[in-house]
């Protein structure tokens, strides 16, 4: 990446492929846990190859982390299966929406994790966000209710893989430390699929198109998007970064409306709720960085 601006570009690429994730929720035609299955085998061997041609190593600096880090791989292929639920349930816009509360979760969760305190502000932004919530489920159905939840208990595991990633990630490479998530995310959905008796053709087969959207999915959306966002918060911070993920859930609208044409599904109660939430996000992210600035002059 020679200057700023191809890092840049690359950066909202890579947002742009990641919120293109949840329209393969519905172009992909597998139950949400066998998709996230091939995701997870797929981005564990990408990750492995990367690593050996590489020349990298492949174990963790500290042994007593392999467990930590495997309880979060397990967190995270949760995370994914309810996401993926949640589209499959209702649409791409509903579940993204959902994903995009991530960073207000992280506002109760990581005081209880990190022992540090909780913001009034960040309570307040939460609370705009239930009535942002509140506003697009007016008129649900039994479904879309259902869509609603497992989308939120999607983005409280991401919350939480997202705290713990980051403190792995002090002391171990963020490459390793995903490469053994993944493993143990593809160890444990072998057996949920196995115990729920999902191993059987009639799941697991499928189409040559949904062969192409899985390899786009577990090598190009998980693996490399990764292994880039990696470089790219190197040239340009951990924080620039961070900020501008919170586009996700914007640039997956667009795609929804024009791939799948889910503006003809959603009421205008949903992009008015949308907006509530959004905002809130931004306004959270905003804040931050201005206590970012604030402490660095101290």
């Amino acid at each position: 990446m020679k200057t700023r601006g191809h890092t840049l570009l690359a950066m909202h690429l890579i947002i742009l492929i990641w919120g293109f994730t949840g329209i393969l929720g519905k172009i992909i035609h597998l139950d949400a846990d066998v998709i996230v299955w091939y995701r997870v085998i797929i981005a564990f061997i990408t990750l492995f190859i990367y690593l050996i041609l590489k020349k990298e190593k492949i174990t963790l600096n500290h042994t007593r982390n392999m467990l930590p880090i495997a309880i979060i791989g397990c967190v995270v292929g949760i995370h994914w299966i309810t996401f993926y639920q949640s589209i499959q349930l209702s649409t791409a816009s509903l579940g993204i929406l959902c994903l995009s509360t991530t960073t207000l979760h992280v506002a109760w969760i990581e005081p209880l994790i990190v022992k540090r305190k909780i913001s009034l502000t960040e309570i307040l932004l939460s609370t705009i966000t239930v009535f942002g919530i509140y506003i697009i489920t007016d008129d649900f159905t039994i479904s879309e209710y259902q869509a609603l939840f497992l989308g939120l208990i999607s983005s409280v595991f991401a919350a939480i893989f997202s705290i713990y990633n980051t403190k792995f990630s002090q002391t171990e490479s963020p490459t390793v430390i995903s490469l053994y998530e993944m493993l143990s995310s593809t160890i444990v959905i072998f057996f949920l699929l196995f115990y729920n008796e999902k191993l059987k053709p009639e799941y697991i087969n499928m189409t040559l198109s949904d062969f192409l959207w899985l390899l786009f999915l577990g090598v190009i959306c998980t693996a490399i998007a990764f292994i880039v966002i990696i470089h790219v918060m190197k040239e340009l911070g951990t924080f620039t970064v961070s900020l501008s993920i919170n586009l996700e859930p914007i640039y997956t609208l667009i795609l929804a409306i024009f791939i799948l044409g889910e503006y003809k599904l959603l009421s205008p109660r949903f992009y008015i709720g949308a907006s509530i939430i959004l905002t809130s996000v931004f306004i959270n992210a905003y804040i931050k960085k201005r206590e970012r600035k604030q402490s660095a002059f101290k």
